[in-house]
């Protein structure tokens, strides 16, 4: 079974311990973690009926299938499990935010039983409050459990993600924080109503920088023609605004599945000397000219 549901406070189950013992040596396990508005406890906002199931229950144009764009489903033998992490992520924005640390917690719990039983570091993708959910683990599992972690537009501030990388389990995890210019209203909304204007977003990314930690700005024409160079050619269609263009936009899954199916083959030296790792101004994307037609699902 390659797609193996888990809810935040659940134990894992027999079948996903069985599975994780007899694991191939290079297989993979990704854990895959859903943003704000999701709840497994309502069927119409279910991200296992989703972005996290195989097979999307949903015509919805967002419900990119997270596991078969991350190479799952092809019935392989090594292809791993990918664990679809639900959370309730409902409610006023400020409640949801706070659950996400506290679901960290659970996380944590999780990742770190799964490595013990699999002889492995487990990979992470979050999404938005999820990235939230993905850092906050960090701080509660045991150093060594979390390998590769990729944050998509992370709903969560510059300050608090320093915090959890200068953790035991942080110091041992790989970062790819994926940001864009189209998340700026996003950004600016959780420093208003989160931070009271005292705090930045991680859209900016880190203040300092981190040996294990590499900002990548998809909506920057440099990093879009590294991603190329690599062999992941993405569509160079950019919005003015938008949430979800990280894992909608053609072409970054591609980049995703291999960064954390196969981390070797992009390590982080390489990826850091390769890609330009800055970050453009706040509205630089807003203000600029309107684009060309192209290929973005969102």
């Amino acid at each position: 079974m390659p797609v193996v549901r888990t809810n935040a406070g659940c134990d894992l189950s027999r079948e996903l311990r069985g599975l994780a013992r007899d694991l191939p040596k290079d297989a993979p396990i990704i854990v895959m973690i859903h943003g704000y508005r999701y709840s497994p406890t309502q069927p119409g906002n279910d991200p296992h009926r989703h972005i996290l199931a195989l097979n999307p229950e949903t015509r919805a144009h967002r419900a990119l299938s997270w596991p078969r764009a991350l190479g799952f489903g092809t019935g392989s033998a090594d292809e791993g499990i990918a664990l679809a992490f639900g959370w309730e992520a409902t409610g006023r924005l400020g409640r949801a935010y706070r659950h996400a640390g506290e679901t960290g917690n659970a996380l944590a719990r999780t990742v770190s039983e799964l490595a013990d039983l699999a002889g492995r570091p487990i990979a992470l993708i979050g999404h938005s409050l999820g990235a939230r959910v993905a850092l906050q683990a960090l701080h509660h599992a045991q150093a060594g459990s979390i390998g590769r972690v990729i944050l998509l537009t992370g709903a969560e501030f510059r300050d608090t993600a320093a915090d959890a990388l200068d953790s035991p389990a942080g110091r041992y995890a790989e970062i790819l924080n994926i940001t864009s210019r189209e998340n700026d209203l996003f950004d600016f909304a959780i420093e208003m109503w989160l931070g009271y204007g005292r705090r930045q977003a991680l859209g900016f990314g880190l203040a300092r920088p981190a040996r294990n930690w590499i900002d990548v700005q998809i909506d920057h024409d440099g990093t879009l023609a590294a991603l190329s160079d690599f062999g992941f050619p993405v569509d160079r269609t950019a919005l003015r605004l938008s949430h979800w263009t990280p894992y909608l936009r053609r072409g970054l899954f591609d980049f995703y599945r291999t960064a954390l199916r196969q981390p070797w083959a992009l390590p982080m030296h390489m990826l850091r000397t390769r890609l330009p790792g800055r970050i453009e101004p706040r509205w630089s994307r807003l203000l600029a000219p309107p684009p060309p037609a192209g290929n973005l699902r969102a």
